[in-house]
């Protein structure tokens, strides 16, 4: 198919419509990175920080790994939301909303179940024994019991996102790290009064928090706060069709987030097997990166809610015009944000307390400069996969993950990592090579517009 015709260059309008759009949910997202940040380094002031904080990585990623059918869940619904939006349906907005916040509870309900139930197992999967597994237990079964609450909180805040309110939900998270701030200083270290339960003490200080974010964005939205969204409290009978179409943009989004799952997962697998202390690096490494991570995910969420309601005024040059100034923003806002944590490298490892010689501290600075280097790469793709995702086309960027992260990424990182002898550094480098593929990949998927029939059809 030829480039994509007649959209004009991204226009300063566009541009700011994305940027406004955008820095509440780039806000809400890099508090919560940091609310992750400030328990990792509280966990590193307990005692025996270097057992809890490799329970902490494995239970990280076990959580990831839980969260996929309520991110597919999410996909679906602010697709729907936003061409809803899109089209000035505003029954159909308040109609959605009310079903996926029933399914939601339901979904977090299950997870609370067969996740505790299976966690020892998976803990065990990944490498984790001993008193690794014992801390990693103690974190992830009160979050998992919460899950209803994370979920609920992550769809209300995708919701306002889909019909353009993003700054009610920041003031909303603010508050709520406030508060999980607080009980994680008495309940991890033993302040105001509060018993030091180290590790488990961030798991329920994050509960609670995300109890009086659900419940506070629940409260507005019912009362009618927020602009353009509503929804009843009443329990209805599930809708079916509106099911099916959840279930066929987000399932596969949803298994996209399995394979980005297994990635990490193979990653942590392999360091397991090499140095423990590596799957250490990897978790803190991750939480410091994530602050050039997450706001380019932002964008990629502002992205997608925008091509969404540009499709459902059928302004598909619109949506073009989204998809360029994303790619601009997304790309120069990573890789700025990489370049400053990879230069203070040794001052922010040095907030965790971590020795400054210690093979942890060691670890850490070079992941962190591993994936300092696929930032813009990784800026391209994941502009490209709020197209798709707003646009509804999620099997396309399921198929881009599928082949660059199974075919490329995973086995790069056994090659190199104990193929070739570089051990951790080559295990970490296969991110990075992933990301290359992706990248070319969803340009290619850009320009032939299959995303733009899908979008046609949500």
């Amino acid at each position: 198919m030829s480039d994509p015709p007649s959209a004009p260059a991204a226009t300063p309008s566009i541009l700011r419509r994305l940027v406004t759009l955008a820095w509440p949910v780039i806000g809400l997202n890099v508090l919560n990175v940091l609310a992750l940040a400030v328990d990792t380094a509280m966990v590193g002031r307990t005692a025996q920080a270097e057992t809890a904080l490799t329970g902490l990585g494995f239970a990280t990623q076990i959580v990831f790994l839980l969260m996929v059918a309520m991110m597919g869940l999410t996909v679906g619904t602010v697709a729907i939301l936003a061409r809803a939006h899109g089209a000035g349906h505003h029954e159909r907005v308040e109609h959605v909303l009310t079903q996926s916040s029933q399914l939601t509870v339901a979904l977090g309900l299950l997870v609370a179940t067969l996740g505790n139930a299976l966690a020892p197992g998976l803990v065990q999967l990944l490498g984790g024994e001993g008193a690794a597994l014992d801390a990693a237990l103690s974190y992830l079964r009160p979050l998992l019991a919460g899950s209803t609450f994370y979920y609920l909180t992550i769809l209300y805040g995708a919701s306002r996102r889909a019909v353009g309110n993003t700054r009610l939900a920041f003031g909303v998270a603010l508050a709520s790290n406030l508060v999980n701030f607080g009980l994680n200083y008495g309940l991890i270290l033993g302040n105001y009064g509060m018993p030091a339960l180290g590790i488990q003490g961030a798991a329920i200080g994050t509960v609670c928090s995300q109890v009086f974010s659900s419940m506070l964005l629940l409260a507005l939205i019912h009362r009618g706060v927020v602009q353009g969204i509503a929804i009843s409290l009443r329990p209805r009978a599930i809708d079916s069709d509106l099911a099916r179409r959840l279930v066929r943009v987000g399932a596969p989004a949803a298994a996209d987030m399995v394979i980005l799952n297994a990635s990490f997962l193979s990653i942590v697998g392999m360091l397991g097997r090499l140095d423990p202390v590596a799957v250490a690096a990897h978790g803190i490494g991750l939480r410091i990166q994530a602050l050039a991570f997450v706001p380019g995910m932002s964008i990629s969420q502002a992205t997608g809610a925008m091509v969404g309601n540009a499709l459902g005024a059928r302004n598909r040059a619109e949506a073009q015009s989204v998809v360029r100034s994303s790619v601009l923003l997304c790309t120069a806002v990573m890789s700025s944000l990489a370049l400053l944590i990879v230069g203070l490298d040794d001052s922010i490892v040095a907030l965790f307390d971590v020795p400054a010689e210690s093979d942890l501290a060691g670890y850490t600075k070079t992941w962190m400069w591993v994936l300092g280097a696929c930032m813009p790469l990784a800026g391209i793709y994941i502009s490209f996969v709020g197209l798709f995702q707003g646009a509804g086309a999620t099997r396309l960027s399921l198929r881009i993950n599928l082949v660059a992260t199974l075919a490329v990424q995973i086995p790069l990182s056994a090659l190199l990592g104990f193929g070739l002898g570089l051990g951790e550094l080559g295990v970490w480098l296969g991110f990075p090579l992933g990301f290359v593929v992706k990248a070319a990949m969803g340009w290619f998927e850009w320009k032939r517009e299959r995303w733009a029939k899908t979008g046609a059809t949500v």
